[in-house]
């Protein structure tokens, strides 16, 4: 309604304008701020960001020569929001790597111009993230390249490195424009904000980190990451690697820190013992019981068929955040231990630089609001889970049975009696076993479906319980589940782990002489197999009474033993059959017993725990009886087996 004024009669034009002018005043549409901004954009120069470095003081004496270590911090910032008073938030990846080994698909160090200031930082991030007005700080942890103190395999020394760097950003710590003198350098252009990143032990320093709660750090991403450095050396006593922590530290250690940290080799020696007994160093390395802390929201990232950083460090860790109300999401690959960088290229950068905004920026782009989960159901061809395990998943009892001949069995809803035997062969694999698995052979028990008639889900983290009586004082056991059938899948068991580097590169930023933005492409690398393990699990008899210490068997005394298999998330198609395989020792991914034993296996008293989606209905309908007859599984096509070597991929190293 116009504003009347006592010139309304004699002056309607004018009246009629100043109602106007004040309805533009007045609307809601008038005085609403500027729409959000949904994306950060590339307005920084990345050619004229700031490039320095600074020694964060730890408040830790690693190294015990009775001062406090300092760590070497090297960031790449956008000059402009600092000389316009503006503050911005900071990506960061703390690494043992930059030095000795390497980051990334093309194993990228670090290098330095001759102020000492990086000049090429690993990875992209930087080259991406700083032109969108996000700092990169790439932090060398104790005892590795420019840093002090020593290495100590995911302990105090670590964790300290990089929680030190994000009090430092928040104003809680101390840091100094050289390692060993006293001016002090401030984080006044931040505003302390900070999401840690990176691959393998990167992404466990993450994980490590969140755990501690620490204030201002808002979100990780850790990719192929470790959350309990336990479950990294062995699987429930069973060891998984013939060296320990202390191989690890001096392999990654700086020259100069390998002559001053025999105290840490020896206490992680000592604290590690090869009889696979939890120790109180295993438990300062074990972030999943600290999850109660994590404050930070957490993009998890995993190859389901990882064989360095099993599967295992994923499904303890992601139930534990979400008993924790951690806001969370998941991607889940076909790969071993690859960075998505290399796997789903466009759609990865994509994804993260949106989170990042969402999480450090503010913004409002709707990525808290899509599916909790991708997960790549073929190669190069990925489905989404609004959550994930999906919550019509349901924990199914299925029982292993008698068949017509020794060792190979059924698999079913229905408990049954009889024992079935095998001799621990550790020339042998699960590849082995599940190749043979039609067949009698006496290195493994194995227990089968009939072909499917409509498909079947499996997602979430699978046991295994196992009463069996050892012929010798040492055993180990292996649990697997197969998907018998023709496909193709990732070749995850060739050096590549599931990709093939090309020579084509594609650009993800701006770039400098010394710092390309160019990386070489990828593609998947495929193989046909008649069969397809889909979960494992590992464990040392010996360890029946407790996870965490073991004890000598009684020749012919039976022991039940559950063994923990890894989280997955797998359709067996209509037409497979699902096996389950009880073996001893996994070659090249357990260490044999002291021991050869033969173990009877208590089939009444043994049993397997599958997380279906639809449950035990699920599993009925689809094994409901037909005709059909399915093939047997002939031994892998063009997967070799898996390195013996004590795995440090290429890029991780």
């Amino acid at each position: 309604m116009p504003i009347r004024t006592r010139f309304t009669i004699w002056r309607p034009l004018a009246t009629a304008a100043t109602a106007a002018l004040m309805a533009t005043f007045l609307t809601p549409a008038a005085t609403a701020h500027p729409a959000a901004p949904r994306q950060s954009e590339p307005v920084h120069s990345y050619q004229d960001a700031v490039r320095e470095a600074v020694w964060v003081d730890t408040g830790y004496d690693g190294d015990g020569d009775g001062e406090d270590d300092r760590v070497a911090v090297d960031i790449v910032r956008p000059r402009e929001p600092a000389q316009q008073g503006r503050k911005v938030p900071v990506i960061m990846d703390a690494s043992p790597y930059y030095s000795c080994c390497g980051r990334g698909n093309e194993s990228q160090k670090k290098t330095y111009d001759a102020d000492g200031d990086v000049d090429l930082m690993p990875l992209y991030y930087d080259n991406y993230f700083v032109p969108r007005g996000y700092a990169f700080v790439g932090v060398d942890l104790a005892g590795t390249n420019r840093s002090d103190g020593c290495v100590d395999v995911g302990g105090r020394s670590d964790i300290e490195s990089a929680k030190a760097v994000v009090d430092w950003l928040n104003g809680r710590a101390k840091a100094y424009t050289t390692r060993t003198g006293g001016e002090r350098a401030k984080a006044d252009w931040t505003n302390g904000k900070t999401g840690m990143i990176g691959k393998s032990w990167d992404g466990t320093i993450a994980n490590g980190v969140a755990a501690t709660g620490v204030e201002g750090l808002e979100t990780i991403v850790p990719i192929a990451a470790i959350s309990s450095w336990y479950d990294y050396y062995f699987s429930q006593g069973a060891p998984l690697y013939s060296s320990g922590p202390d191989w690890l530290s001096d392999y990654v250690n700086s020259p100069d820190a390998r002559d001053r940290c025999d105290a840490v080799q020896h206490r992680l020696v000592d604290g590690a013992p090869r009889t696979g007994d939890f120790t109180k160093l295993w438990t300062e390395r074990d972030y999943v019981k600290a999850a109660s802390k994590v404050k930070a929201s957490v993009f998890l990232v995993h190859g389901m068929q990882d064989l360095n950083v099993r599967m295992q460090h994923v499904g303890p860790w992601w139930n534990a955040l979400a008993e924790n109300g951690v806001d969370r999401k998941i991607w889940l690959s076909q790969t071993g231990h690859v960075d998505p960088f290399d796997f789903r290229r466009a759609e990865w950068v994509d994804t993260l630089h949106r989170w990042f905004d969402h999480e450090l920026l503010g913004y409002d782009n709707g990525i808290d609001r899509e599916p909790m989960a991708d997960v790549e159901r073929r190669p190069e061809q990925w489905e989404t889970s609004k959550t994930w395990p999906p919550r019509s998943a349901a924990t199914t009892t299925l029982r292993p049975a008698d068949g017509a001949r020794p060792g190979v069995g059924t698999l079913g809803l229905r408990r049954d009696r009889g024992t079935e035997t095998f001799t621990d062969d550790p020339a042998l694999s699960e590849t082995d076993w599940a190749a043979h698995i039609d067949e009698p052979t006496p290195g493994k028990a194995g227990f089968v479906t009939g072909p499917l008639t409509r498909d079947l889900r499996l997602s979430g983290a699978s046991e295994v319980t196992v009463t069996a009586r050892s012929s010798t004082p040492t055993a180990h056991l292996s649990a697997v589940l197969v998907d018998l059938g023709p496909d193709t899948i990732r070749d995850y068991a060739d050096r590549g782990e599931g990709i093939t580097t090309l020579t084509d590169r594609t650009c993800w930023g701006p770039s400098t002489p010394g710092d390309s933005s160019c990386y070489k492409e990828t593609a998947a690398k495929t193989t046909d197999v008649d069969y397809t393990v889909v979960s494992r699990g590992w464990a040392d008899l010996g360890n029946h009474a407790s996870k965490w210490r073991g004890r000598p068997l009684t020749p012919g005394k039976a022991y039940t033993v559950t063994l923990d298999l890894a989280a997955t998330d797998h359709v067996v198609p209509a037409g497979h059959r699902l096996a389950l395989i009880v073996a001893g020792t996994d070659k090249d991914l357990i260490d044999p017993p002291a021991d050869t034993p033969t173990l009877t296996v208590d089939l009444s008293r043994t049993s397997a725990r599958v997380p279906f989606v639809g449950g035990a209905a699920a599993f009925a309908e689809a094994t409901a009886p037909t005709a059909a007859a399915a093939p047997a599984p002939t031994p892998l096509d063009g997967v070799s087996a898996p390195h013996t070597t004590h795995r440090v991929p290429k890029g991780d190293r």
